[in-house]
């Protein structure tokens, strides 16, 4: 125990509060029990260790994280209960999927310690999507995505800006604009950066190494995150990794899935299903028909990579300026909590209501024009007018 507080001891001594996620304010933290779910890099470790350092007791808190060499001779459950009877009120687990049997686990720490307040985080998605239904009614479940561009800003100016809804942007974009420029002097500069630099908060470790580390981040997603969810073969993973850069290299990616399973040299069945396993892992989006629904089965109508980094980072030459836009509003938007979907006129359906077109600042709304609630999204434009947005707007929404 003495080791695992003075390791914990050191982290805090490390960690900064001076950029904070949109999301520690929405997470109720007076809740016995909170699950941070979240794609690998997204920050999930230093929001916890965060909230620990401003708003907790040090003496009563631990911080712990599960992939510690430990855990390998010690077991959890008698952690938690020396924990508790040295004080202990809160306990937060991070990589918390690599503990065997962590639900069994965590139920019983919930359950035998009711004082205690219990944090888990984990960055295999897939395998702590399977524990929701067994967790449902002791966990709160909490989702951190990629940084917004409003996020971004902060964290490489120090500007702190406001979120707004989608509505208030689709109906007040033109004053919110106004509002948002009297401190942030170039939007467009920023979202120039975000393009490249912009999804993971380890781009504050400088930018020369940015690309290799999203290199790596996706090398221990499929060979070690995925292996632990399913049961997946060595020949699955290579496939994995080659249907990845298929896309990568596809601008923008609509797919003909019998052609795209005999260049991943696998069966059109096995594809959607490798599709699938991409998405959840938070390295690809399917964007699907909304009349098709997202049935495992049906093919998706395009495919994105999840973020502007991926992109940026996998892109061979130069990034297609259309598929980064898109990509842009998808990711944004997406993050959100609108749910979009491919729609039979222009690029996106939002909530099964709003039609967006999405392009460059000439962008007109000549294909969606007949169309109530339809808009214009265009890039390199700081204002807009009527139902003509500018694109960056839709980095405010978290």
């Amino acid at each position: 125990m003495e080791a695992l507080v003075n390791k914990f001891r050191r982290l805090i001594n490390s960690h900064q509060t001076t950029f904070t996620r949109g999301l520690s304010q929405q997470i109720n933290w007076d809740a016995r029990g909170i699950c941070i779910e979240g794609a690998r890099g997204t920050g999930k470790s230093t929001l916890m260790l965060q909230h620990i350092k401003a708003h907790l007791p040090i003496e009563k808190s631990l911080y712990v994280s599960l992939d510690d060499l430990y855990f390998r001779q010690n077991n959890l459950p008698d952690v938690a209960e020396q924990f508790y009877e040295l004080g202990g009120r809160n306990l937060f687990l991070d990589e918390v999927h690599k503990y065997d049997d962590w639900q069994t686990a965590v139920k019983n720490i919930y359950d035998f310690f009711p004082e205690m307040k219990l944090v888990v985080s984990g960055s295999s998605i897939l395998a702590l999507q399977k524990s929701r239904a067994d967790l449902s009614r002791r966990i709160l479940h909490y989702h951190l995505p990629e940084l917004s561009l409003r996020e971004f800003i902060a964290l490489r100016s120090g500007l702190e800006l406001p979120a707004y809804s989608l509505t208030d942007v689709l109906t007040r974009h033109g004053e919110i604009s106004l509002q948002l420029q009297e401190q942030l002097v170039s939007p467009l500069k920023y979202m120039k950066e975000y393009f490249s630099y912009g999804a993971y908060p380890f781009i504050l470790e400088g930018e020369a190494d940015y690309f290799m580390k999203i290199n790596q981040l996706i090398n221990v997603i499929i060979d070690y995150d995925l292996p632990e969810a399913r049961a997946l073969e060595i020949a699955t993973l290579a496939k994995l990794k080659k249907l990845l850069y298929v896309i990568s290299t596809s601008v923008p990616f609509q797919p003909n899935i019998t052609k795209l399973a005999e260049q991943v040299d696998t069966t059109r069945t096995r594809l959607l299903e490798m599709l699938h396993i991409l998405e959840q892992s938070q390295l690809i989006h399917n964007l699907r028909s909304a009349a098709h629904g997202i049935s495992l089965m049906n093919k998706p109508e395009k495919i994105f990579l999840h973020n502007n980094s991926l992109i940026a980072a996998l892109a061979e030459g130069k990034p297609e300026t259309g598929n980064m836009r898109e990509t842009f509003f998808l990711s944004q938007v997406g993050n959100s909590g609108a749910i979009v979907t491919y729609p039979k006129e222009g690029d996106f359906l939002v909530n099964g209501k709003y039609l967006f077109e999405v392009g460059g600042k000439k962008k007109s709304q000549k294909q969606i024009k007949a169309y109530d609630d339809a808009f214009a999204v265009a890039d390199d434009l700081e204002h807009g007018f009527g139902n003509k947005i500018p694109l960056w707007l839709f980095g405010f929404l978290y």
